[in-house]
């Protein structure tokens, strides 16, 4: 009893090794293929034209503020200290309606990056589940998952290839 025992035990542990050696697993690097394809690119370069346009944007306000501000300290010994007030008052209402503009225009920047990635995703991943049927490939992990893996399991480059011949641009609303 104790052998069929143990000759059932034994059985049972390398039919699991079995089926665990047939599941193809791969990996790909997501953020490699974000930086570095086609669409991916046209998107940073679409997020780096709206911050240097805010940034410049910020400049400007600011200078304007402070010549502003120099202009009312020049003026506060020769105008009336009512008028001085009133002015600075308008100055500060002024700057606190400009900040509500830039935290709005950093949020529309904010929205636009992660509407612009969501959608990069939905591309990515029709094309792997492509991807994955025409190499008969059980699962696709991403790289950022792994602690270690052999590199002839990662399928980045691949997927690069085939990304960049089937979208050339994300549009985003």
């Amino acid at each position: 009893m104790k052998k069929l025992f143990f000759i059932t035990f034994v059985l049972l542990i390398f039919e699991k090794n079995f089926v665990f050696s047939e599941t193809v697993i791969k990996f790909i690097d997501v953020n490699y293929i974000y930086q570095n394809s086609i669409a991916g690119k046209k998107i940073n370069d679409q997020i780096k034209d709206k911050s240097k346009k805010m940034n410049k944007k910020i400049e400007d306000y600011k200078k304007n503020m402070d010549n502003k501000k120099q202009k009312l300290a020049s003026q506060k010994n020769v105008i009336s200290q009512e008028a001085y007030q009133k002015t600075f008052i308008e100055i500060e209402n002024e700057i606190k309606e400009i900040n509500s503009l830039i935290a709005k225009d950093n949020q529309n920047i904010i929205k636009f990056t992660n509407d612009a990635k969501i959608i990069f995703l939905k591309e990515l991943n029709k094309i792997m589940e492509e991807y994955s049927i025409n190499n008969s490939i059980d699962m696709i992990i991403k790289k950022e998952n792994i602690l270690i893996g052999k590199n002839t399991l990662e399928s980045t480059k691949e997927i690069l290839e085939i990304f960049n011949k089937e979208v050339k641009q994300i549009k985003v609303k």
